[in-house]
């Protein structure tokens, strides 16, 4: 008997032994998250009103294969809400005079249009961040009913933000919680109901940062979400990854006017490395909805120049932005109010856009933020000329840029060897001269 006992228990040890589950080992695989996600990415402006004839949700995703093809990672979709009637300038109003947040207009398609949309852009790798109207709303917005939610004059009536021509819109005021609640409720609705990836949020410096923490906070509970701010200020990147680089494009614009060169525009690019915290990702721009509509397309002022400030912008520190036609040329200001479809012809221009992402793509010393090499600028003896290298990680691009519509004549570092991607030739520093907005990217030889 003691003999079967025994023999009954080892079998007991053995069984239990067989059936404890083995401790989980734990995983090695590290969640990759923004701004990381976003290291290599260029942006792209999406205008729906003005994209195609139709104006639609549906006629826009047969775009996305070019798009693709193109070489986009993140769409930017501009408000895509009903738009205000009362105060409405223009026929159809401004896209930022938003009557119903969680809400799509109608001129654009349905809430399942939209959906589809996003699933399209998620099956061509692209993620979609939408254009987010914080500061205000349209003044029949639902929120006017409510006690408290605008700014108002000393007669009690909701006014428009102040100091701007901004007619069209009311003015939220941000001393009031429940408002705020409401706003990231309506955040986040969009986040969960149609899966977008984050958002772009107009004049984000115009609202509190003490609500976008709170939304930030709240957010983050929901999905990993890429954050840009209309704004150019340091603090901002408390809440946000991209802010823009409005600083650097008005000095472009400057350059290209002749008002200023680029001896002081290198000036300016060293300023604001140091005034930004290093992960801070900026975005560069040559144009976008509102430069175009208000201030001219790129041939208006860049001129013959609007390729080789456009090689700036991809290849200095930063994220680049490419507004809807861009890549076709648009040469017309979009009216803001109408409808003003683009005109795409050939797109003749895809091949020189495609051409840059794959350069910044392909280049570690070319991504965005402290993903990407810091520029080291070189003396060429000409203030009209900029030129600069970026080293990351064994790769390094150097760039060579004529600013102006003349011929210029350069001195470059003995050192400089490198191929040039749009040539393929060697450069050197036998190269002496540079003729009108010439320009040069490539490798080390």
């Amino acid at each position: 008997m003691k003999t079967i006992t025994n023999l009954t228990l080892l079998l007991s040890v053995i069984l239990c032994a067989c059936t404890v589950p083995k401790p989980k080992e734990e995983s090695t695989k590290l969640e990759i998250s923004y701004p990381e996600k976003a290291k290599d990415a260029v942006i792209y402006e999406v205008n729906i009103r003005q994209y195609t004839p139709e104006g639609t949700f549906n006629a826009f995703a047969s775009h996305l294969p070019r798009l693709k093809d193109l070489g986009v990672d993140i769409l930017w979709i501009m408000p895509i809400q009903p738009i205000g009637e009362k105060n409405r300038k223009g026929g159809l109003g401004s896209y930022y005079s938003i009557q119903d947040y969680t809400s799509v207009n109608p001129a654009h398609g349905t809430m399942d249009d939209f959906k589809s949309l996003v699933r399209k852009a998620h099956e061509n790798d692209m993620i979609v961040i939408l254009d987010w109207v914080a500061n205000h709303t349209a003044f029949d917005h639902p929120w006017t009913e409510k006690e408290g939610y605008y700014m108002t004059d000393s007669l009690g009536n909701v006014t428009w933000p102040e100091g701007t021509d901004w007619t069209d819109v009311a003015d939220l005021n941000y001393d009031n919680m429940d408002m705020q609640d409401e706003m990231i409720a309506a955040l986040r609705y969009w986040v969960t109901e149609t899966d977008i990836d984050g958002y772009r949020c107009d004049v984000a410096g115009f609202v509190p940062m003490e609500f976008w923490k709170r939304a930030k906070d709240s957010l983050d509970t929901t999905k990993d979400l890429f954050m840009l701010a209309e704004w150019d200020e340091p603090k901002m990147h408390d809440s946000f990854h991209m802010t823009y680089g409005w600083g650097f494009h008005h000095y472009m614009n400057e350059v290209a006017k002749g008002e200023k060169n680029a001896d002081s525009l290198v000036s300016f690019i060293k300023k604001d490395l140091i005034r930004y915290p290093s992960d801070a990702i900026r975005m560069n721009f040559t144009t976008n909805h509102d430069e175009n509509s208000w201030n001219g397309t790129v041939f208006e002022r860049f001129g013959e120049g609007h390729k080789a400030y456009a090689v700036l912008a991809f290849t200095i520190q930063g994220m680049p932005l490419i507004y809807s036609g861009q890549e076709a040329g648009l040469d017309e200001r979009l009216a803001f109010f109408e409808k003003d479809t683009i005109e795409w012809g050939a797109v003749k221009y895809q091949d020189f856009y495609s051409g840059l992402i794959d350069i910044k793509h392909n280049n570690p010393a070319l991504h965005n933020g402290e993903f990407g090499g810091t520029p080291q600028f070189l003396e060429t003896g000409n203030p009209m000329v900029i030129a600069y290298t970026r080293a990351k990680g064994g790769n390094e691009v150097t760039v060579i840029i004529n600013l102006s519509d003349e011929k210029q004549e350069i001195i470059l570092p003995s050192s400089t060897s490198f191929s040039d991607f749009f040539s393929g030739q060697t450069i050197t520093s036998a190269v002496s001269e540079l003729s009108a907005y010439q320009y040069y990217v490539g490798t080390k030889k």
